[in-house]
């Protein structure tokens, strides 16, 4: 603490989060939590995603709460901020980006499935979890499954589970090849 620096802000393109062969990739839907995203972000970096894209109604990515909880990374990973998540889903799933909603009514956990090619996670409001429009357009529903009388977790853990089961399934499959 007690340094000060200027930075200057990098707007990426959706086509830059894009650019690299099986990206990983999170769509954060209207998130409130400063402290969440910075999680997330910080948790993007040491996983290996490719970039993170938010809603307008997201927190402020350059909130004080969200630049100190990310510890640098907020200037390291890619971030986009779409006007309309629908039709950016649509341009991943045109990119062949395969979608994940982390949902209380999904199908399989979240460890049964494979994450090797191009993925997204959606990651919904700490309130009120994904839109059902949202949630609805996702390819495949996932849970986290939890014990006791828990009905959800906290976004920023649920985000890192499974950034960090799509980096131990990639990792393993380079060490297989």
């Amino acid at each position: 603490q007690g340094v000060l620096c200027v930075v200057q802000r990098r707007d990426w393109s959706l086509k830059e989060l894009l650019d690299t062969e099986s990206p990983m990739l999170l769509l954060l839907e209207n998130l409130q939590d400063p402290g969440n995203l910075g999680t997330i972000l910080r948790t993007a970096e040491g996983a290996g995603a490719s970039g993170v894209i938010l809603t307008k109604g997201c927190v402020d990515l350059y909130n004080p709460k969200t630049i100190r909880s990310t510890m640098g990374s907020v200037y390291r990973v890619p971030t986009y901020y779409t006007e309309d998540a629908m039709q950016t889903l649509d341009e991943l799933h045109r990119h062949g980006i395969r979608s994940y909603a982390a949902h209380l009514q999904g199908k399989n956990s979240y460890d049964e499935e494979k994450y090797c090619g191009g993925t997204v996670f959606l990651i919904g409001n700490e309130g009120n979890g994904l839109s059902e429009e949202l949630s609805g357009k996702a390819q495949t529903r996932i849970r986290i499954p939890m014990e006791g009388k828990l009905e959800s977790l906290n976004a920023g853990v649920a985000a890192s589970l499974l950034m960090y089961e799509t980096y131990r399934q990639r990792r393993n499959n380079k060490s297989i090849l």
